[in-house]
């Protein structure tokens, strides 16, 4: 699989990826996700995945590290990366997709790594085009 080599995220960021996917649970799947986000500010937040019998009581690493970022007090991604084991690319699921873009804009990158490195750095506005988001909701103005 062709890497992109020119983008990708800070060697902080994709190290602190590593170790959250490292620090997963995930005794049903053996599937182990990590994922940072930077804020506005400039820190990283980290996440893994955290699996539950009960299926959907689950929590995935962009939700942990999202929640990380609230619970700090920040509002506002502007960097993700997103990492995961095997030759496929482990982008967020769907349901992150939508919590990723409820902090952050079309144009955020995204990058998608694996134990050797980055992968491929996309936006937000690619892997979740048309998105709906806060500014939707505003009557006010266009989106």
């Amino acid at each position: 699989m062709p890497q992109d080599t020119d983008q990708g995220p800070d060697r902080e960021m994709f190290e602190l990826a590593v170790a959250a996917m490292d620090k997963a649970y995930a005794p049903y799947s053996n599937f182990q996700v990590g994922a940072v986000v930077r804020s506005a500010s400039g820190a990283l937040y980290a996440g893994c995945n955290v699996e539950n019998a009960a299926y959907p009581q689950g929590c995935c690493a962009e939700a942990s590290a999202i929640s990380a970022m609230v619970a700090a007090g920040e509002r506002r991604i502007t960097e993700v990366a997103v990492i995961g084991r095997g030759e496929h690319l482990v982008t967020p699921c769907g349901g992150c997709r939508q919590r990723i873009r409820e902090f952050a804009d079309d144009a955020t990158p995204i990058h998608v790594c694996g134990p050797e490195g980055p992968r491929r750095s996309l936006t937000l506005g690619e892997l979740l085009p048309l998105s709906f988001g806060p500014g939707h909701l505003d009557t006010t103005t266009k989106e």
